[in-house]
């Protein structure tokens, strides 16, 4: 690449260049000399990162229009930010991905832990969900989708552009069909010995949530011959492969018709529809109701949205991750497991797992922690970013 003919970003002398070099990804705005010129880069661009002794660092992307003003690309100030240089990203992800997994459905690419900032990329089986959550690799789309065009077994490409992440970048909210042809009903995927239903273009984010894979077969161990309880269900993650793992009856609970609707047509589909039951409400609200009902359960699992998002959120999210706990353990029966999830990155596992012990004794339970899980391996944590490790799942004996 003519490196000569990019612009030039500058650290300010407080900022040690060792830091990005020894691989953080991101730089803010606060860490960069700006002004005119480099407020006028257009978004998404690329350019050059130096030190403040003007040496050449890093081949960035740009966005002077979000705090998260610039993320390394490439060490490499030769390298060619291309389709070539895309396909060996997605070509050494993809070997992972096939070496864990005997049927293509996983994330393929898991943003900056696969070396590709703001890209997330969910296969399901000849078709794959794209977000494109940064201006340079909007950019790029072309480029991107004729990379993964070179992929065996891939023919449909489809853009989801909702999500915040774009409008911090400054990117429309537009989803686009990039190649082949969208599905009309919701895709089968199975996992775990369940069959789920994705909705690829009206669900949430790409239509389904591989990370808690792991976290779904851990509480499926618990499943034979046991009721369960599956709070904050979406298109019934824990219910269905504890159905498929021998549980005699399972309740989803959700606050998304859509959802539900999913979930009962994956308990169709699997043929256990008649020992699955699904409930629409606000959780709180729910499992305050099951408690007044005298209900219990062999295997209770909540796995509630983020609710720490942010270090602004975090003490009011943590007092919610404490409710939960309280609320839900009474409805364990004796001797059974309760499952407690965080997806929130601002939230760390110490603190995520002190609130919901803490609710567990305020409700007069006992307990055993007995696993720690987190996500899938298709999503690798990136060694310098505490926010790819987002999600934990705290498994109790009570």
């Amino acid at each position: 690449m003519n490196t000569a003919s990019l612009p030039v970003i500058r650290l300010m002398p407080k900022v040690r260049p060792q830091t990005f070099l020894h691989g953080v990804p991101w730089i803010y705005d606060n860490e960069i000399v700006t002004d005119r010129r480099t407020k006028n880069i257009a978004p998404g661009s690329l350019a050059i990162l130096e030190d403040a002794e003007r040496r050449p660092i890093a081949l960035v992307a740009v966005n002077p229009m979000s705090r998260l003003f610039a993320r390394i690309l490439d060490l490499d100030l030769t390298a060619e930010i291309n389709q070539g240089w895309l396909e060996q990203k997605i070509k050494r992800a993809l070997a992972l991905r096939e070496t864990m997994y005997d049927q293509p459905y996983y994330r393929l690419i898991h943003a900056e832990a696969d070396g590709l900032p703001g890209v997330v990329i969910d296969r399901f089986g000849d078709i794959v969900v794209v977000q494109a959550n940064a201006a340079w690799i909007e950019n790029l789309l072309p480029e991107l989708t004729a990379a993964l065009g070179q992929i065996s077994g891939i023919k449909t490409i489809y853009k989801n552009a909702s999500g915040r992440a774009r409008g911090l970048e400054g990117l429309d909210d537009v989803s686009a069909v990039l190649a082949g042809k969208m599905p009309d009903a919701p895709v089968p995927v199975p996992m775990n010995g369940a069959t789920y239903m994705a909705d690829l273009s009206g669900g949430q984010k790409t239509g389904l949530f591989f990370d808690q894979r792991p976290n779904h077969a851990f509480a499926a161990r618990f499943a034979k011959d046991a009721r369960v309880l599956d709070m904050f269900s979406h298109v019934g993650g824990f219910s269905l492969a504890a159905l498929a793992n021998g549980a005699t009856s399972a309740l989803a609970v959700d606050g998304s018709d859509p959802a539900l609707a999913l979930a009962r047509d994956g308990a169709q589909a699997m043929g256990k529809a008649d020992q699955f039951e699904t409930r629409k409400g606000d959780a709180f609200d729910v499992l305050t109701k099951l408690a007044e009902e005298g209900e219990t359960f062999d295997l209770v699992i909540c796995d509630p949205p983020a609710f720490a998002p942010s270090k602004k959120a975090m003490e009011a999210g943590l007092r919610a991750y404490e409710r939960i706990a309280r609320l839900a353990a009474p409805l364990v029966a004796e001797g059974g497991y309760l499952g407690l999830c965080s997806c929130s990155h601002a939230a760390d596992l110490s603190k995520f797992r002190a609130s919901s012990s803490r609710g567990i004794g305020r409700a007069g339970r006992v307990g055993q922690l007995i696993h720690t899980g987190y996500a899938g391996p298709d999503h690798p944590q990136h060694l310098q970013l505490a926010e790819s490790g987002y999600l934990k799942a705290l498994f109790y004996r009570l």
